[in-house]
């Protein structure tokens, strides 16, 4: 075990920094979508539900694996049961795929927050925009400039770095996303081709209120797989991350209650995130613009309903908007690339310098390829859930699709069944704090979590599709 490692300053560092990385694109540009594909308040219910119980288990389990084994992912798992030590591995692989591409995504929102600092919003909203920007060269300088903070703030360490950025931005990112959110509910529109008028409040009954009436046995276990899914990206499970920061969570730390405070915020997030956009989109597109989802809902749809707000009040809120957004993904990033550097540290025993110079070497590397996905290595493949994508497509699949279902699947195997969940519940219990949740957490972890994770697979193939037919 090793004595000198670093840790957070105390339990509110740790929970800022865990809540940092929960808050991510996937809150700001999946949740809403999700929400208003599958039903609207029925998906808010259902991820509820999951949150306090599928997300509970895994995110509690990851935390206090890193803090009993004070080590990196990488590590970590091969430390509880050695013959589960390939675990640890994929769930290095897991950052290690997506910091490139995200960082490239990180890259887009600066360029965006960029055009509406120089009040170009109506170029910004032009259809072909977008595509014209990532089609581009310029979207290298962009990644390096996000890149280049999120290394910036590894490099610096625990709580100099990663600890002192959380608690400046995390705030502000939460003002900020309220301010939007409730201009968000008072918007109105009038549509000029059927004389409809919408309004911000309308879209909130679309997105809180649930439609029952609509649901079928089908429809209601994809919600319960989306709402998954959406977990991985919103409470950062499955990709080695909780592992490495709970391996610097103090001894005294109440992790059971850092788990439910980091649950809350996240949830908290995900759902004002959706109050910011579909309240919005609706007033001004109807139901029809809430049809996309990930760098379509962000960077084509929301640009259109900017402009439609009026140039200079669009212009306002969409600098807040793509400042929101580029706050969070940088908090995200920051994790994603302290996962990576701890494993390296422990699993080879580099100063935090020389393994931060090697990941963010690979990065530039790796995320100069992939925005040339888009120009000079441009291809197209079919990937096995039906769709088809380039070279981000292909990481995003392999990353989110396989090897964090896969990752948290083994997790509550090698827990719940080899080495038993006393493990977990001794370190949860550590300085005799209470566990209220514990039946509810074994029932989780050995029974109820596998099962919703084989089918996450299935799906992932295309497979349970054939079972719902």
């Amino acid at each position: 075990m090793t004595n000198n490692r670093s840790s957070f300053s105390g339990q509110l560092g740790f929970i800022l920094a865990a809540a940092a990385s929960a808050v991510g694109l996937g809150n700001i540009w999946r949740f809403p979508y999700l929400a208003a594909k599958d039903g609207g308040g029925f998906f808010i219910l259902i991820y509820l539900i999951v949150t306090l119980t599928f997300g509970f288990t895994l995110l509690l389990t990851e935390i206090a694996i890193g803090r009993k084994t004070r080590q990196g992912p990488l590590t970590a798992y091969g430390m509880i049961h050695q013959k589960w030590k390939w675990v640890g591995v994929v769930a290095c692989l897991v950052p290690t795929i997506i910091l490139p591409y995200y960082c490239v995504i990180g890259g887009w929102v600066l360029k965006y927050l960029a055009t509406y600092v120089t009040f170009n919003s109506a170029a910004a909203a032009e259809s072909s925009f977008f595509t014209g920007f990532i089609t581009a060269y310029s979207p290298l300088v962009w990644f390096i400039i996000f890149f280049v903070f999120v290394a910036a703030v590894i490099l610096a360490g625990v709580e100099k770095g990663i600890e002192k950025v959380s608690k400046i931005l995390m705030p502000i990112l939460v003002v900020m996303i309220v301010l939007i959110a409730g201009f968000s509910l008072t918007l109105e529109h009038t549509d000029a081709a059927t004389n409809v008028t919408r309004t911000g409040l309308d879209g909130l009954k679309v997105y809180l209120i649930p439609d029952f009436a609509s649901q079928t046995p089908k429809s209601v276990l994809i919600t319960i797989m989306d709402a998954v899914g959406q977990l991985f990206f919103s409470i950062s499970v499955a990709m080695g991350i909780m592992v490495a920061y709970g391996s610097y969570a103090k001894p005294t730390a109440n992790i059971g209650a850092a788990t439910n405070r980091i649950e809350f915020f996240d949830t908290a997030i995900a759902l004002l995130a959706g109050m910011m956009i579909i309240p919005a989109v609706f007033a001004f597109m109807g139901s029809e613009g809430m049809a996309s989802g990930g760098p379509s809902l962000m960077f084509v749809t929301l640009p259109k309903v900017f402009v439609a707000m009026g140039s200079t009040v669009g212009t306002i809120v969409a600098i807040v908007f793509f400042a929101v957004t580029a706050v969070a993904a940088i908090t995200s990033a920051m994790s994603v690339m302290e996962a990576i550097v701890s494993s390296f540290m422990d699993a080879f025993h580099m100063s935090r310098r020389r393994s931060s110079v090697i990941i963010t070497i690979y990065t530039l590397i790796m995320g100069a390829i992939v925005c040339l996905g888009y120009n000079t290595f441009y291809f197209e493949v079919g990937l096995p859930n039906g769709s088809t994508g380039q070279i981000l497509d292909i990481m995003d699949f392999i990353s989110n699709y396989v090897a964090m279902p896969v990752v948290a699947l083994a997790t509550c195997l090698m827990i719940g069944w080899v080495t038993k969940p006393g493990i977990i519940i001794d370190e949860v219990t550590l300085k005799k704090f209470k566990f209220p949740r514990k039946r509810l957490y074994l029932a989780m972890l050995k029974f109820i979590c596998p099962v919703i994770l084989a089918l996450m697979i299935l799906q992932s193939f295309g497979f349970l599709d054939l079972f719902l037919k």
